[in-house]
């Protein structure tokens, strides 16, 4: 019973955990603006092979939207095509790729701040519009009427 109480009062602290930090050595895809699958080989293939990595502190819009109006919608996935292009040639064309303050989100995804040659790509899409600061609990209307 202790171990049970222990556990419940404990695994906020477990999800909000800060695992340091890894190199990416394989791509393996992108899926949006902000999520992509990737492999590291230094870890053990049950989590360090195809492991999903949401990009921390940004929304990037969402290729399925959830936007009301048709309008909405058609727009979203055209933002959310640009963001993903984006993405896809600012990580291939990098020396390296670096997950940093890894976190566990939901899904069984990694939150991490996703670095390329040293740069904070989240940051980078901020800067550039193809993302908007996360929120917690927009979910996928984040875009919505923008």
């Amino acid at each position: 019973m202790r171990f049970a109480i222990f556990a419940f009062l404990a695994a906020p602290a477990l999800a909000l955990a800060d695992y340091g930090s890894a190199t990416v050595d394989e791509i393996v895809s992108f899926y949006d603006g902000d999520t992509l699958t990737v492999s590291v080989h230094d870890w053990p293939p049950v989590i360090g092979e195809r492991i999903k990595v949401r990009i921390a502190g940004i929304q990037a819009p969402e290729r399925r939207s959830r936007c009301d109006t048709e309008a909405e919608k058609a727009r979203e996935k055209a933002l959310a095509a640009d963001a993903r292009i984006y993405l896809v040639e600012r990580l291939r064309s990098a020396e390296s790729v670096e997950l940093r303050h890894i976190e566990r989100g939901s899904f069984f995804r990694l939150v991490a701040d996703v670095y390329a040659d040293g740069e904070d790509v989240g940051q980078e899409m901020l800067a550039r519009g193809l993302a908007i600061p996360y929120v917690a609990g927009e979910g996928g209307k984040a875009w919505c009427g923008r």
